[in-house]
């Protein structure tokens, strides 16, 4: 008789509780686990992060922004702004994973998931030719420098600040002089 797959049938939810439970009753597995994690946490590549967000950022149908946006029952919804909204919640995901990486001190994954993110943004401002991209003109060039901002407020180390302003400056030399 074969051996089942017992962990291979759970859920997400139930093999995230025998991980927890694994961890929490041997500390040598802790530490493997964390050692795990920390691998998987420290694998950027600006270059991935970049287009993981144009694809994000392409896949946005303006027929979002035409259903989303004019009349409505709660008053008029303006198309930029509904546009606007669309880019901010593509950003989420990105900005949360560079958070995530200052909130357990991994410096040097949080500088490249920034740099991923400006280089994405600047690709769909300077690359794209979808629709969506018409929708939100001013947006890309708003949330890039934006980006940037917040990530300078938790930037620890003048080394990483001026790292990141080489980086625009060889990126977009006209976005630059906006990264202060």
């Amino acid at each position: 008789m074969a051996k089942k797959d017992v962990l291979g049938a759970l859920s997400p939810g139930q093999a995230q509780f025998v991980l927890n439970e694994l961890v929490s009753s041997e500390s040598r597995i802790r530490k493997k686990a964390e050692e795990i994690a920390l691998e998987l946490l420290g694998d950027v590549d600006v270059d991935d992060v970049a287009q993981d967000l144009l694809w994000e950022l392409e896949s946005i149908p303006v027929e979002q922004v035409w259903d989303n946006s004019g009349a409505t029952r709660e008053g008029y919804v303006d198309p930029g702004d509904c546009a606007w909204q669309l880019f901010e919640d593509a950003l989420e995901r990105f900005t949360r994973e560079l958070e995530r990486c200052r909130q357990l001190s991994l410096t040097e994954q949080a500088n490249l998931h920034c740099m991923g993110i400006l280089k994405g943004i600047h690709r769909f401002e300077t690359e794209s030719t979808t629709e969506f991209k018409n929708s939100c003109v001013d947006a890309p060039g708003q949330f890039f420098v934006s980006v940037y901002d917040e990530w300078k407020k938790g930037a620890r180390r003048k080394r990483d600040v001026s790292e990141m302003k080489k980086f625009i400056e060889s990126l977009c030399p006209e976005k630059a002089r906006h990264c202060k």
